[in-house]
């Protein structure tokens, strides 16, 4: 007999099938054992009756625990106060694997839950967010590839920074300091010399001593980098992703965003409608004149000003043209105000900040070397960057995508370590 998936048994009423899989939740009586057994796409009732059994394969019920591995033979019937409106009449039951007590029951605290995540993966909560993530993962593998994108590597070691010196992890690579990477960016700006569009998705490290629920030490960024790609165009595909994104989740995983109980009417209207556009100088306008914050121009937008200035908007906003001062060396100046870059944030709505950062990119080598020296860099760490300026530079641009960062927003998680499986923050590195 085929083993059927616990999500394909509403086509199977009235028809004996076998499944396998593990124990949800077990309780019986002396007459009666129900058994709910979850498998990656669903769970199930599964009542095994003692005027049904052999007595000594009744006997053997004692032995079913909380995840105890199963396979069990029956036939599918209603029962609607059933968790999915049917069950399962048991013929047959076989133990694969008994379980000890298992330590996860309710009410524990998420540290107690962080020490055992291993075990914890196996909750519904966390099969829907990895199924989620997976759709998210194969969606922008999809968009990119279906738009002629290459995907290109580049090293996780380091030999300069690019982001940030604060934030870089040090790396002993046999007897020098070296770091781990926070982007693949300076490598994909070398690439597309010779792909001319490409794409990455790979882990990306930042020593932030942050503690915050949007943070990671590690963490996936999907990147792209193309050349011929100027500041309008950028924009377009960084909105026409995370629509890419979004299209996939809701065709694929309607049932794990019912697990989360999440509302999905905020993803649907990111989906159909434009995301908002403003400048950074009308953002501090309306965080002024709405919310009484006074920032000064120059000053990067704290988690506070994101959240201020996405409560009023349902789709995602695109804030362009920061102030030079608080970006990159690597982001192009705006030709029409030397002040500012263009480069641009997109925002998330329901307070969840910043999911992609995107610039267009630098070509002359001589503001780039400028920016270096004015941020103490030794131009000698920077010469393989440098030369993809010197020997046939073009326009291009790109941006960088916090995976984690979608996935909480999609799922409406409390914590961004949620959002990936076995989560590295200052504190937790273990297991």
């Amino acid at each position: 007999m085929q083993y059927t998936k616990i999500g394909n048994l509403n086509k199977e009423m009235g028809k004996e099938v076998e499944l396998r899989g593990w124990v949800h939740r077990v309780r019986s009586s002396n007459a009666i054992m129900f058994v709910v057994i979850r498998d990656v796409t669903g769970i199930i009732q599964c009542v095994i009756a003692k005027e049904t059994m052999p007595e000594e394969k009744w006997n053997e019920c004692s032995k079913i625990t909380i995840e105890s591995s199963l396979i069990i033979k029956g036939t599918i019937q209603k029962e609607e106060k059933a968790p999915m409106g049917i069950e399962l009449k048991v013929n047959e039951f076989e133990i694969i694997g008994t379980s000890e007590n298992f330590p996860i029951s309710k009410d524990f605290s998420p540290e107690f839950l962080a020490d055992v995540r291993h075990l914890w993966l196996r909750s519904r909560k966390m099969t829907s967010i990895l199924k989620i993530r997976s759709t998210v993962l194969g969606a922008v593998h999809d968009f990119f590839r279906n738009k002629d994108f290459y995907e290109c590597q580049s090293p996780s070691i380091m030999s300069s920074q690019c982001e940030g010196g604060s934030t870089l992890f040090k790396v002993d690579y046999y007897g020098k300091d070296l770091f781990l990477t926070q982007t693949w960016q300076l490598h994909a700006e070398a690439a597309i010399f010779a792909l001319e569009k490409i794409y990455c998705i790979a882990p990306s490290f930042r020593a932030e001593k942050s503690r915050t629920s949007r943070h990671l030490s590690e963490y996936w960024h999907a990147e792209m980098e193309s050349v011929w790609c100027d500041f309008e165009q950028l924009q377009e595909y960084a909105e026409k992703l995370i629509k890419h994104i979004l299209k996939a989740v809701l065709e694929k995983n309607k049932y794990d965003l019912e697990v989360l109980k999440r509302d999905i009417s905020v993803l649907e209207t990111s989906l159909k409608k434009p995301f908002i556009k403003m400048t950074y100088d009308e953002a501090l306008k309306i965080l002024n004149d709405k919310y009484n914050l006074k920032i000064d121009w120059g000053k990067d937008l704290r988690t506070i000003e994101e959240d201020k200035l996405t409560s009023d908007f349902d789709t995602p906003i695109i804030v362009t043209k920061y102030p030079k001062i608080v970006k990159a060396f690597y982001m192009k100046e705006d030709p029409k105000n030397p002040d500012v870059v263009l480069g641009f944030d997109v925002l998330a709505p329901e307070n969840y900040g910043e999911l992609i950062g995107a610039s267009q990119r630098e070509e002359d080598q001589k503001k780039i070397e400028k920016r270096l020296i004015e941020q103490g860099e030794d131009l000698k760490n920077y010469e393989f960057y440098l030369d993809t300026r010197r020997y046939g530079s073009v326009p291009h641009s790109g941006f960088g995508m916090g995976v984690e960062r979608v996935i909480s927003w999609i799922c409406k998680l409390d914590t961004i370590r949620d959002a990936i499986a076995f989560p590295r923050t200052m504190t937790r590195y273990t297991p």
